[in-house]
């Protein structure tokens, strides 16, 4: 489902190292911005970061979307219909009540699902929404079309007013203000997806106080998504998050890392096995997987773990594959 499978780093990555501490800049706040993203397509919302007055829930009296348990599939009506690059778009999918939130846990994904014409078995996808969770009357997905994709085509191909059925939400991993003291992010591709979910929860809390380390793979400059909002994130709470990007075809005059992730890359920038109550989250194509931390089994079965983070001396308690 990713365009490209692995990512090499021909040399190193030339960009400058922080040293982080606990607290976010108290002078600075960011103003609205808007996300996008999909794992196999993705969802984004209006969402407020604020160093000091950000809450963690929404109003208890609003509706929830999804509620999770045996609910039945959810159809909701696409209502905009976005062009942001030459294989990605943002679709807006209304909620019926313009009160409702999504309800949705940090992190969880949701299923799709459409049945193609003539077909026997209708096509279901998961789908980790990047909107925030506390978004009132809408969710946002933003579609990377794959060749010969049923999901990504059949998304690409709606018109405003069709509708596409969820259901959800598939829980993935829990999370808790500071429940780790640093996370790394190691993603390629749409994978920023869940990377994303995660870190807008952590700096839109200001009780947490959780460090965070991205690590994201593409194969152009234009393939970045959400590279906008992780600037700001990096702006906003310099001492706390950082940012890694490599490219498998960087432009001219490009000063992040090039080729595909490496062992000696996340060696340079990611927190030493030894330190305590860490954790390590990687997200990508089957390719990369295999090359950082070996694939899962199942859903519910994260398997050994495997290759450059083993080969580093992390544990599997120290990685979740998403």
């Amino acid at each position: 489902m990713f365009a490209r499978q692995a990512f090499r780093c021909a040399q190193p990555l030339k960009q400058s190292f922080r040293k982080y501490s606990s607290e976010a800049p108290k002078s600075r706040s960011l103003a609205p911005i808007y996300a996008a993203v999909g794992l196999t397509g993705l969802a984004v919302g209006l969402y407020r970061y604020n160093s000091g007055a950000a809450t963690a829930e929404a109003p208890a009296d609003r509706p929830k979307v999804f509620t999770g348990g045996d609910q039945g599939w959810v159809d909701l009506k696409l209502s905009e219909i976005e062009v942001l690059n030459h294989n990605t778009k943002r679709l807006r999918f209304e909620f019926p009540d313009k009160e409702s939130v999504s309800g949705l846990q940090v992190a969880s994904a949701l299923l799709t699902k459409f049945k193609p014409v003539g077909a026997e078995k209708a096509v279901l996808r998961p789908y980790t929404p990047t909107s925030d969770e506390d978004q009132p009357g809408y969710m946002d997905l933003v579609v990377k079309v794959y060749p010969n994709g049923p999901m990504s085509e059949h998304l690409h191909s709606m018109n405003v007013d069709q509708r596409l059925s969820f259901k959800g939400p598939l829980p993935k991993y829990p999370w808790e203000a500071n429940k780790h003291n640093h996370i790394c992010l190691v993603a390629g591709g749409t994978g920023i997806t869940p990377m994303y979910q995660l870190a807008r929860q952590i700096f839109k809390n200001p009780e947490d106080k959780t460090k965070v380390t991205l690590v994201f793979g593409n194969v152009n400059e234009d393939d970045i998504l959400l590279k906008k909002e992780l600037q700001d994130l990096e702006n906003t709470y310099p001492q706390r998050f950082k940012a890694f990007y490599v490219l498998d075809n960087p432009p001219k005059g490009w000063t992040g890392g090039k080729g595909f992730i490496n062992k000696e890359l996340l060696k340079t920038v990611l927190p030493e096995p030894k330190e305590e109550n860490i954790k390590i989250f990687v997200c990508g194509p089957p390719g990369m997987y295999k090359a950082i931390s070996g694939n899962k089994v199942s859903p519910k079965d994260q398997g050994e773990l495997s290759g450059i983070l083993q080969e580093l001396g992390y544990n599997k308690e120290q990685v979740y594959k998403f």
